[in-house]
Parts: structure tokens; sequence; C-alpha cells
């Protein structure tokens, strides 16, 4: 997916921030099983070792947490890679989720208490509302439930928590007040250099992705890929709405906003594109309105549409349009922002908290390895084991045959003595003989 908002062309200093507390990246982990790529079935969970999955992790006002839960996250978090974590990164991992899961048992403690918890309704609207941006059919909706170690029970409770947080969001902003005019133009005025619609273009895109991503995409391969670009552009020469068919064709996130990519500086395009795309669309030889052919990029087919370009920089006032409401915006999401993460720090402070996995790392400081990956230290410790062994029976073989070979070469030495003296005996016994005669 490719999307580069600048505030109307304005630089990214000034953005339009989405207000949340710093727990909702978390509770967004349930939606994975809709948009992230398939876990690899050849890892189908975590190598936990000698970890109870049954075990609790922690306790939020005597709220159990298990360890089943953070096996869970990690799992979908890491999209099958987890087996490539290393045990020392693995545990990093579940004390970090598992930290992200005490922050949302919180805060939907404070829910249940402020009387923000969906009724289930919400939650099922919820949940059809995932089901049907995801494009994902009925069975691949399945396999990813399963891929993600999810039931259907599981799913509705973490969207329950979700949508719970994000009422209690609503209910503690909810007291933030618009700001005053002489603060929209303190923010104008302390931000001039970032009020500047810089020279390029905005476009929508109709995207084809040739993998299965089984986001809603209907190709499956190149051929199906190539196919599909045929008819698309048929539609779009026949006259059909841009708009229209990206939102029904296209295999991209952006179909959500019916293909709109937003304003893209020039630079931006040459870094995210390439020179010779950034310098199409800036000429004037192609014309505002105009349609691109599929172009590779990234292994995908965009088709383009050029909605407007912006010929050179644009020093933008308080009087260009959508600027005022814009600064007005970003400051009271921002003061929301603040406000819902003090609330949410206020909460952990006062909730009573027990870290069982901490507390067993700092007590077994030295049984984990940074350096081996996970799963792999009984493995290499046989291999050790067998080579010592090998080697002590190599040795014991190698001595043993030293000294029977040193025995031998005393026998031999015994021997040739032997008959020397044997020898000598002879030649005496002649002389002797000799004297008599």
């Amino acid at each position: 997916m490719i999307r580069i908002v600048n505030f109307e062309g304005v630089k990214a200093t000034v953005r339009n921030t989405n207000y949340k507390f710093f727990i909702v990246a978390v509770l967004a982990v349930t939606t994975l099983i809709f948009t992230a790529c398939p876990t690899d079935p050849g890892n189908p969970s975590p190598k936990t070792g000698d970890v109870d999955p049954n075990a609790v992790a922690a306790t939020v006002n005597g709220k159990e947490i298990k360890l089943e839960a953070v096996e869970r996250a990690i799992k979908q978090q890491s999209q099958g890679q987890e087996s490539k974590l290393s045990q020392m990164e693995l545990a990093q991992a579940r004390l970090q989720v598992l930290e992200q899961l005490i922050q949302q048992e919180v805060l939907f403690q404070k829910a249940e208490k402020e009387q923000t918890i969906p009724s289930d309704e919400e939650i099922t609207t919820e949940i059809n509302k995932m089901k049907t941006n995801s494009g994902l059919s009925k069975e691949e909706y399945e396999k990813r439930m399963k891929e993600a170690g999810l039931t259907e029970e599981v799913l509705r409770e973490n969207i329950k928590k979700q949508l719970a947080i994000q009422k209690l969001v609503s209910k503690v902003t909810g007291k933030v007040e618009a700001p005053s005019d002489s603060e929209i133009e303190a923010f104008y005025n302390g931000n001039k250099a970032a009020f500047v619609r810089k020279r390029g273009v905005k476009l929508a895109a109709i995207v084809i992705d040739p993998r299965d991503t089984g986001q809603g995409d209907t190709t499956k391969d190149e051929e199906s890929a190539k196919l599909k670009v045929q008819e698309v552009l048929k539609k779009i020469q026949g006259g059909a709405d841009f708009a229209t068919v990206a939102s029904s064709d296209s295999e991209d996130p952006s179909r959500l906003r019916k293909g709109d990519l937003g304003y893209i500086s020039e630079d931006q395009m040459k870094q995210t594109f390439s020179p010779q795309i950034a310098n199409a669309f800036m000429s004037d030889q192609f014309k505002v309105g105009s349609v691109t052919p599929a172009i590779p990029i990234a292994g995908k087919y965009y088709i383009f549409k050029l909605q407007e370009r912006i010929e050179k920089d644009e020093d933008l006032t308080l009087e260009s349009p959508g600027i005022r409401p814009r600064i007005s915006e970003t400051l009271v999401n921002n003061r929301k922002q603040l406000l819902s993460a003090s609330y949410a720090a206020i909460a952990m402070n006062e909730a009573k908290i027990v870290n069982f996995l901490a507390q067993k790392v700092v007590d077994n400081p030295n049984e984990l390895s940074g350096a081996r990956p996970a799963g792999t230290d009984d493995k290499k410790k046989d291999e050790k084991s067998e080579s010592n062994s090998n080697s002590e029976s190599n040795a014991e073989k190698k001595d043993g045959e030293e000294k029977k070979d040193e025995k031998s070469e005393e026998k031999k030495d015994e021997k040739s003595d032997s008959n020397t003296e044997e020898k000598a005996d002879d030649k005496k016994e002649e002389a002797k003989t000799e004297e008599k005669k």
C-alpha cells in the first residue's frame, strides 16, 4: 500500500493526528487476522519451552492474565516468524506483550466503572464491519482465525475490550474544548516553515497485486493479475468512474478511500516510485485527469489517475482553504492524546499489579540465552555431549593403542636383549674351548 499524505501538501511536521491511548496498539492486534499475511504453517506457534500456557502471567486487581493470552499475541504479531527468535528475544517479547495486556486490563476495568461497555449488538456490528472491509471469504476468515489461535469467543471478548476502551477515551477526552483564535494563530506563527504546499501532485490509484494476500483480491498469480489489469483498463476506457472502479477492483487498502493516495511531493515521488515517473507526472504533456497504463512497481501493477498538479511551492496562510480548521483539529487531538495518556498513567498507578512473568526472570537470571534460536538449546547440548563423548571414546581408544604399542615394543626389546646375552655366552664358551686347545 502506498499512501503519502502531508496535510494537503504541508510538510510532515504538521499532521492531522488521531488521538488514542498508548494502549490501543495492542488492542489492534486482534484485527491482524483480517489484514496480516498468513502465518507460516510450518511454525504454528511460538516455541514455549517449559512455559505452561495455562499459568498465570500477571494479575490486575486480582483479575488473572493467562500466559496463553501472551503466547497468542506473540503469534499474531510475529506472523509466523516467532521460531526465528532467540530465547532472549522471546523472553523480551513476552514481557512487552504482557505489559500491553496489563495496560489493556487496567483500562478495561476503568471502562467497567465508567459504564462504557458495548452491547452485544455493537460487538457483532464491529466484527462484521472488519470482515467486510477485509474482503476475506468465509473459508479464508476461518483459516486466519485458526492460524491466529483465536476462537469466536476470544475474538468477541477482545473486540469488547477494544470498543469499551475507545468509548472510555471519548468520555474522558470529551472535556477538551476547541482552541481559541489566538491559540491557532500562535501555532501557525510558530510553525510557518511547515505550512508550505510543495510542488507535486495529487494521485489516485487502482492496485492489482499478483500475490494471494487474502485481502479481497481475486488474483492469485501473474497471469490472473494481467487479465484483471486488462479488464480494469477496459472499464475505464469505456467511461467507468475511476473512483468507483478503485472501490470495487483495487487490491489495496486505498480502495476504502476510492483509490485516493493524497498529495505527493515531487521529491517523494522520486523516492517512492522513480525519477522517471515523477518527471512524467510533473510534465505538462500529462494532463490533469489523465489515467496511466498499468505500471509495475514493487511487484504490483498501478493504474494512476492524476487528480491535481501543483506547479511550484506555495506558502499557505491562515486564510488558505482548510488551514485554520486543520490547525484547530490538530491542537484538539494533541490535547486529547495528552489527556488520555495522563489518565492511563494514573490508572496504572492506582491498580494493584503483580507481574509473575517478570518476577520469574528476576529469580532465574541465568536461564536465558541471547544467541541461540528458541528451542535449540537442548539440541545443541545433546550435540555437544555426543561430541564430547565421541572425543573421549576416541581418546581412550588412542591411549589403549599407544599402550599396546608400548608393550609390544617392550617385548621386542626384552627379546632382543635376551638374544644378545645368549650370543655373548656362546662366544665366551667358544673362547674357553680355544684356550684349552
